[in-house]
Order: C-alpha cells, then sequence, then structure tokens
C-alpha cells in the first residue's frame, strides 16, 4: 500500500472506487473520434481550397546566376493571400504553410528559401509592393510588425507576409525594394 493509501485509512477514511469503467471508456473514445473528426475535416477543407486555386501557375524556381545578394533575413514566413484580402489565404503549390525562411534580395529578385516548405523565388519583375503591415491570414501582429511584399503570378496579385528574426530590418526591405521596382519601372 502506498503511504497516501494508509494515511487514508489511518484517518478512517477511504477513496471512492470508481464503479463505471465502461462509461468513462465510452467519454474517452467518443472524445478521441471527435477531435479525430474535427481534424479530418479540417485537412479535407484545406485539400478543397487547394483544389479550387488550382489555376495558380507552379511557382518560379530560382535562376541559376540569381546575382549578388543585396539583403538577406532569417525570420518566419506567415503565408500568402490574395492581394488586399488578408484573410483569403493561398494554399497551392504550398504557398498557405507557414514556416521558418531565409529570404534573399538579389537584382534578380526575392528568393524564398523554406526548409520543409517548397521554395520560391520571386522575379524583380514581377515584384508590385513592398509594405509594413500588421497582418496576414490569421496572423496578427502589431502595427508594422510584418513585412509584406505584393507580387504578380499569372493572373493574380498575391501578397505575401515575412516577420524578420529582427523586426528593425522591416523597414531597410521596404525601401530597398520599393527603390529597386521603382529603378526597374523606370526603365520600361
Amino acid at each position: 500500500m502506498t503511504p497516501l493509501h494508509l494515511t487514508y485509512q489511518a484517518a478512517g477514511k477511504q477513496s471512492a472506487e470508481v464503479t463505471d469503467w465502461a462509461a468513462r471508456v465510452g467519454w474517452l473514445v467518443g472524445l478521441v473520434l471527435f477531435v479525430a473528426l474535427v481534424y479530418w475535416l479540417m485537412r479535407e477543407g484545406w485539400k478543397w481550397r487547394g483544389t479550387l486555386q488550382g489555376d495558380v501557375p507552379e511557382l518560379p524556381d530560382a535562376p541559376d546566376e540569381p546575382g549578388e545578394a543585396r539583403l538577406t533575413m532569417s525570420g518566419r514566413y506567415h503565408g500568402s493571400t490574395t492581394a488586399g484580402q488578408w484573410l483569403d489565404r493561398i494554399v497551392a503549390h504550398g504557398l498557405g504553410t507557414r514556416s521558418r525562411v531565409e529570404l534573399t534580395l538579389t537584382d534578380a529578385g526575392l528568393d524564398v528559401v523554406r526548409p520543409g516548405a517548397t521554395d520560391f523565388f520571386v522575379p524583380l519583375a514581377q515584384v508590385r509592393e513592398a509594405r509594413l503591415d500588421k497582418g496576414i491570414a490569421g496572423k496578427v501582429l502589431t502595427e508594422g510588425g510584418l513585412l509584406v511584399v505584393t507580387w504578380q503570378h499569372g493572373d493574380r496579385l498575391i501578397d505575401s507576409g515575412f516577420r524578420s528574426d529582427h523586426a528593425a530590418e522591416h523597414t531597410e526591405w521596404v525601401e530597398t525594394l520599393n527603390h529597386m521596382i521603382n529603378k526597374t519601372e523606370g526603365a520600361r
């Protein structure tokens, strides 16, 4: 007997025995099945959203010679949405998967390397805008806590959200990207 059990006996008290194990096991199995059903429905919804976004073209790969790195950033990729609609997450081709990110800006464009998720490249000619924002697809931060890059992919304008491990870097990214875009647009 355990010391606790002996203490109850010494005090003249005994713990109540569990008499209805079948009901407890039934509730536990029911709860596990309910949680499994909810996760399955969430997964099916994610797959359905990907099917609905089947018109999104394949993501471009980085060129063999991307040029010299102008800026680099380590942080988090928080997802991509339809531009201007911060709750309309794009999940096709892995764009909806949150992950760590190594972001590199070169003369050729924006190289997005995501360990454990699909890497992609945004050619500089496709970048439309960079700005600071506070939220994207289920992630809300303080004002200016998110670097949002708007880019053209096929017929869609896409907002992709990034957060640096050092948020002070965001302003430099916005200024550099917008300067590079304006310089490129003036050359057209």
